[in-house]
């Protein structure tokens, strides 16, 4: 099967998204398809075009798979809204063009949002060729973005709700990571086939994320000996309520044997430096290589998952699966009854509660933080349960068959 992939992220890029569909296009790779895959110049990491790839506006390499084709994201200030929908434009208007444009004469467009407005480039190639067109949701825009009030102009939502829901009609399925945002988007195609929105998870790479010795390179790097570690991981986004990190470290700012870590960065990472000022037992470490994650990953004691309230039926924090892969306990600040909570109370691998409350918090943390035996049990628990997770491989395949499917149903149509 001839694939057309149109992604926001791809490796070497070190997003979130972008590892994930790097490893589905590796698996499906692997299992014959060619593929054509058109995404940004890397950016992720610095928020501005990576040194080696400067100076080019759009590139495409050979694989032995296929291609890829690499277009510059106009990276912006990501606290500027206006600036960053330009932005979104641009990229999009060079997508568009670069997938309707490909030699590669598709079976299936598979698209990849946010931004959601790759799933017009995405629908558009579909259509000038009769193609299906496969609609992969990670987060649901503009719901998550209008919960954590980066949207809060009616029309600018009102717009995007359009879009999200003309384009959810106009895909021949939508794949979605959780029963929640599958609720969440079928619930916008009631009347218009809302049995197309299927969940497909994301996976977690068993074999390349496994327990290791917590006295890791990384310990050493960032002087944090053998206290226990405190660690969020991940994007420092409107998402994340990371200010019940800080109210730990400052609960626990006279304890020399904890420290607190926020690897990574992002648009609110500035104002939480801030807010952290005078803390000398909360560190930051800026985001690191995509080769690194399983050495970060042992070196916590604890991780920790905060995400804003109202945000389950739009979002799934990925980096739990990797988080439990790696051996190590988790208190999740989320929703009651979300994907998150759930999960982590069938792997017995910590402790949910509920979100924006720092007394629960911290109170749930610093019961871990004082039982080195239960944060062990509860890693090799939830170890236990990923390893029963699909990996990229079974993702690959279920995409595989819904490709076929929907290749099926748009030539059964045609007759």
């Amino acid at each position: 099967m001839n694939l057309l992939v149109v992604c926001p992220h791809f490796a070497p890029d070190t997003a979130p998204t972008g590892e994930v569909m790097t490893a589905i296009t590796e698996a499906l790779a692997e299992r014959d398809h060619r593929l054509h895959v058109v995404t940004s110049l890397p950016w992720y990491r610095l928020h501005d075009v990576e040194p080696e790839w400067r100076g080019r506006r759009w590139t495409t390499e050979s694989t032995g798979w296929g291609a890829v084709t690499r277009l510059h994201p106009f990276p912006t200030d990501k606290t500027n809204i206006p600036a960053r929908a330009l932005a979104f434009a641009g990229f999009t208007g060079m997508a568009t063009l670069a997938a309707v444009t490909s030699r590669t004469r598709p079976d299936v467009v598979f698209v990849m949002s946010p931004p959601l407005p790759l799933g017009a480039a995405g629908w558009l190639a579909a259509a000038t060729r009769g193609r299906p067109f496969v609609f992969n949701i990670q987060d649901v825009f503009p719901d998550a973005a209008v919960e954590v009030g980066a949207i809060t102009n009616t029309g600018v939502i009102a717009a995007a709700s359009t879009l999200e829901r003309w384009l959810y009609r106009r895909a021949d399925a939508v794949t979605v990571l959780s029963d929640d945002l599958r609720d969440n988007v079928a619930a916008k195609l009631v009347g218009h086939r809302p049995e197309r929105v299927r969940v497909i998870p994301n996976f977690v790479d068993t074999d390349r994320i496994r327990p290791a010795d917590r006295m890791t390179d990384y310990r050493r790097e960032h002087d944090l000996g053998d206290r226990c570690v405190v660690m969020y991981a991940g994007n420092v986004g409107m998402s994340q309520s990371l200010d019940l990190v800080v109210a730990a470290a400052e609960r626990l700012r006279e304890r020399d044997d904890v420290v607190f870590v926020v690897n990574g960065g992002g648009s609110a990472l500035a104002g939480l430096r801030e807010t952290a000022e005078g803390l000398s037992n909360l560190r930051f470490v800026g985001l690191q290589p995509r080769e690194r994650l399983p050495e970060v990953l042992a070196s916590a004691d604890v991780h920790v998952v905060p995400l804003r309230r109202g945000l389950a039926r739009a979002s799934v924090p990925s980096k739990l699966y990797s988080i439990l892969a790696a051996g190590r306990p988790v208190v999740a600040s989320v929703d009651p009854g979300s994907e998150v909570e759930r999960t982590v109370a069938a792997a017995g691998a910590g402790v949910s509660v509920p979100p924006e409350d720092p007394g629960a918090f911290v109170e749930a943390l610093v019961a871990l933080v004082d039982d080195p035996d239960r944060r062990v049990a509860a890693g090799r628990s939830g170890r236990r349960f990923v390893e029963q997770w699909v990996s990229p491989a079974g993702v690959a395949e279920a995409y595989e068959a819904l490709f076929a499917e929907v290749l099926r149903t748009r030539r059964s149509s045609r007759r």
